[in-house]
């Protein structure tokens, strides 16, 4: 039994990829009981990079927690069946293609009249409305719509357009999203007994990662965005390539670059290290600490003024020398000493035993029914009177088809029939 603030609540998720499946694993973690929506044969993502067949690592990192049931849906049978789970549950999670649902018989209008006050979160990538409501969304996708893609103004070897991270951060944002927009129904409905449909996208997400770029206000746009749109149109209109245009935009970097002195990596005698100085009083710190002097906390100082970028990059060269005289674990604790936020440049695959990891209980273990014992990322948020907890390893595929529709009044005869009928898998 769960003990988090959410105990008690049932989620039914149709999900697939990132978004959805991330939300679930949320609402997880704070005590739901989530159930896992899935193909006879199984959301395809079960098998990207897996060692052992339908168990692959990221699927199971973006599924922990939950019970899995299939069903096939594209069948007359396998949607009453979902009809008749729906008055069961408190809250349905999906984040398929606009469109989908409504073919598939669970959109909100026809799941809402079995239940009243269900909470239906829709993820999609471009929003509910518009003339792109129907285009198929990524996280890539989203990268590149949203502006996000081309802020960071990265290329990849070829000079073509690359995404931020190594992670998909949009989809994860608006999973966490969704997960907070639905604890907000559920508060709403506890209330009021009426439930609702939440609109969530991977495009608004996006937008918001960078809402200070985004926004207009026309002083700071006049000065700054107008010209740089200019220049970036008219390179675009005269058929330049995206590195090209990219370094128009990373051009106004002078105009930003001296903090960055300071908020920036370095390499060191042994590792990389990261300065994270957010305030003069950390760059005086890092200044005192390595001997250095340098103008750009001056209230004269111009960076984007002609000749200071050659006077910022060989300040920057300066920190780079001196830092080379120790390794990066030596510079970390002289700044720490200082109060100045610096880190080792740590890769994930150490983190899992990683010493501020273990002694803060941010992994948990458990145990897969397939492939056994394993440590997972644990809950986002720990609370003291109603405990969040990573309660199971990711479901074997259908594990819990026979349980969940028995806990929903399926007769025995009528789950075997299903099954007879490839319309569910038995499960264990």
């Amino acid at each position: 039994m769960s003990h988090g603030p959410l105990a008690g609540i049932r989620v039914l998720e149709f999900s697939q990829i990132v978004a959805g499946p991330f939300a679930g694993v949320a609402l997880s973690d704070l005590g739901a009981d989530v159930v896992k929506v899935e193909p006879l044969e199984g959301e395809a993502r079960r098998n990207s990079a897996a060692v052992v067949p339908n168990e692959g690592k990221y699927f199971q990192s973006l599924n922990r927690g939950k019970r899995s049931l299939t069903v096939e849906l594209s069948r007359p049978e396998g949607q009453e069946v979902i009809r008749r789970l729906v008055p069961h549950f408190d809250v349905v999670l999906l984040n398929y293609r606009a469109g989908v649902a409504e073919r598939l018989g669970i959109d909100y209008a026809t799941l809402s009249r079995l239940n009243p006050g269900l909470v239906y979160a829709n993820i999609t990538g471009f929003g509910d409305g518009g003339p792109y409501a129907t285009r198929a969304g990524s996280d890539i996708v989203a990268q590149a719509y949203s502006g996000l893609m081309a802020a960071e103004a990265k290329v990849d070897e070829y000079g073509a357009p690359a995404p931020i991270t190594g992670t998909t951060v949009i989809d994860r944002a608006t999973g966490l999203a969704a997960a907070m927009g639905i604890c907000a129904a559920l508060f709403h409905r506890a209330n009021t007994g009426e439930g609702q449909e939440l609109h969530l996208s991977l495009l608004q997400t996006g937008l918001e990662l960078l809402s200070h770029q985004v926004m207009r206000e026309p002083v700071h746009d006049v000065t700054v965005r107008d010209p740089l749109l200019a220049e970036l149109r008219a390179k675009r209109s005269a058929g330049a390539t995206y590195d090209e245009i990219a370094a128009v935009r990373k051009a106004q970097g002078p105009r930003f670059a001296s903090h960055r002195l300071y908020y920036g990596g370095y390499h060191t005698a042994e590792g990389a290290l990261v300065l994270g100085a957010v305030t003069q009083q950390n760059r005086d710190a890092i200044r005192s600490i390595l001997g250095m002097e340098d103008a750009t906390d001056s209230a004269d100082f111009d960076a984007a003024e002609p000749g200071n970028r050659e006077r910022i990059e060989a300040w920057r060269l300066e920190i780079q020398e001196l830092l080379l005289q120790r390794t990066a674990p030596e510079w970390v604790a002289l700044f720490l000493a200082a109060g100045v936020p610096a880190s080792v440049v740590n890769f994930p695959e150490e983190m899992a035993d990683d010493v501020q990891v273990e002694a803060a209980g941010m992994m948990a273990d458990l145990v897969h029914a397939v492939t056994g014992p394993q440590r997972v990322v644990g809950p986002l948020v720990r609370m003291s009177a109603t405990p969040t907890e990573a309660v199971r390893a990711a479901p074997p595929l259908g594990h819990h088809s026979r349980e969940v529709l028995a806990e929903c009044g399926f007769s025995d005869a009528e789950i075997a029939a299903l099954a007879l009928a490839g319309v569910v898998a038995r499960g264990g």
